[in-house]
């Protein structure tokens, strides 16, 4: 029996085994790069990576959003999501000076040769196992800056962290990592876990700006529309000057919806992620120091409320905006019906007087009638001998009146039928 494949199977297998780090032993070094790309530049990051591969062992194949490359010792790992690309270098072993960069040369240089987009994080990170790495006997003041220095136990009190999460002067942040018994793929799951942290930390806090920067304009907006819809409660306010001025208001609002809406949902959707990270992390409290929960929750959540207020505010006006021009709208449509009621009745009125004249016409029309007919009868009657004319003449104005009045309204009574 010939069974037909979806045409996604093979690609949702593929997606389930990509965006991991390869299996990491401590100690070893990583440095990582996140760009933020738009959707002119999704193309280049691959072709970036396709002119890596010159000179480099390939290691996992390249697909549209993963690869794993071997250069000179060094492996880089490259990803590609929606907005951003990370490239992420591993190396073997510690040096002398912990978080040098140079340790990565020349890898480095070509990684950042023609890399597309604009750098959004870079980060330093070394894995020790020896005790004389461990957070809280070593001077850490050497490389953090005391006063934000955040020490925690991970992995369930498997691996213990510090960093300030600063940017130093040589452009990239810090992360010690100490590994107190980790095995096979839980240190490079306990990075990923980190990294990803930060990454969509980061991006999520990139709505922030957007938000601060806007909200003046949705402020004034606000007070303009209270003018407005206390405009509209007043019977001598113009119509058609509110409705121009609603109508520039609520073109205003939809600007400022399509500029930050798809910003705002990947803000929330970004802190989400980060939230669900930092819950994974199993984040434990090592006495005299803020953990990496208590740094993220103080940080990132204000912001996220911030950008889901300004949200909010922006779907609030727009509804607000809506009523008040319905309201508008109706008064509109009332002075309207009014002024067509006004309308049939002046045309009653008019039609009312209409009839009448019509009516004196007819009767006017009867005499006339009446006098050409009775003058025809009176040159028929001329040549009889038996009545006097005259009183021939006298005894046919009447009936012929009648006569005529009769047809007339016979008339006008099939015409209406």
């Amino acid at each position: 029996m010939t069974i037909q494949d979806h045409p996604l199977r093979a690609s949702l297998s593929a997606e389930m085994h990509v965006r991991r780090l390869p299996r990491i032993a401590a100690p070893c070094r990583m440095m990582q790069v996140l760009t933020v790309m738009d959707e002119a530049q999704t193309d280049a990051a691959r072709a970036h990576i396709e002119d890596l591969m010159n000179g480099a062992e390939v290691v996992v194949p390249l697909s549209a959003k993963y690869g794993v490359l071997s250069i000179d010792g060094i492996t880089l790992v490259w990803e590609r999501h929606t907005e951003f690309a990370s490239y992420t270098l591993l190396r073997p072993g510690l040096t002398e000076e912990l978080f040098d960069p140079t340790d990565f040369d020349p890898v480095r240089g070509r990684v950042y040769a023609g890399m597309p987009g604009q750098i959004i994080r870079s980060t330093q990170i070394a894995v020790a196992t020896d005790d004389a790495f461990d957070p809280v006997t070593l001077d850490l003041q050497q490389w953090f800056a005391d006063e934000a220095t955040i020490v925690c136990d991970v992995a369930g009190g498997l691996a213990r962290i510090a960093s300030d999460f600063r940017l130093n002067a040589d452009s990239y942040g810090r992360l010690l990592i100490h590994d107190r018994g980790l095995q096979r793929d839980e240190p490079g799951q306990l990075i990923m876990r980190l990294q990803e942290l930060g990454n969509y930390r980061n991006m999520a806090l990139i709505g922030l700006p957007l938000a601060q920067r806007l909200t003046p304009a949705v402020t004034r907006l606000e007070t303009r529309l209270s003018e407005l819809t206390q405009a509209v409660s007043e019977r001598s306010s113009e119509d058609d000057r509110l409705l121009d001025e609603l109508s520039f208001l609520s073109a205003e609002l939809a600007r400022l919806v399509a500029e930050t809406r798809y910003r705002m949902s990947a803000t929330q959707a970004y802190a989400q992620l980060s939230v669900d990270r930092l819950a994974s992390l199993k984040i434990g409290v090592v006495r005299g120091y803020q953990t990496l929960g208590d740094f993220t929750e103080r940080r990132l959540m204000p912001a996220v409320r911030t950008c889901n207020s300004f949200s909010a505010r922006l779907d609030d006006l727009s509804q607000r905006a809506a009523w008040t021009s319905e309201l508008l709208r109706t008064r509109i449509d009332i002075a309207l019906a009014r002024q067509n009621r006004d309308l049939l009745t002046s045309m009653d009125r008019r039609t009312d007087l209409q009839l009448r004249l019509q009516q004196t016409v007819e009767g006017l029309s009867v005499v006339v009638i009446s006098y050409y007919a009775v003058a025809l009868i009176g040159y028929m009657l001329g040549a009889q001998t038996l009545v006097p004319h005259e009183i021939a003449m006298a005894i046919t104005v009447p009936v012929v009146i009648a006569c005529v009045a009769i047809v007339l309204r016979w008339t006008r009574r099939h015409i209406i039928e």
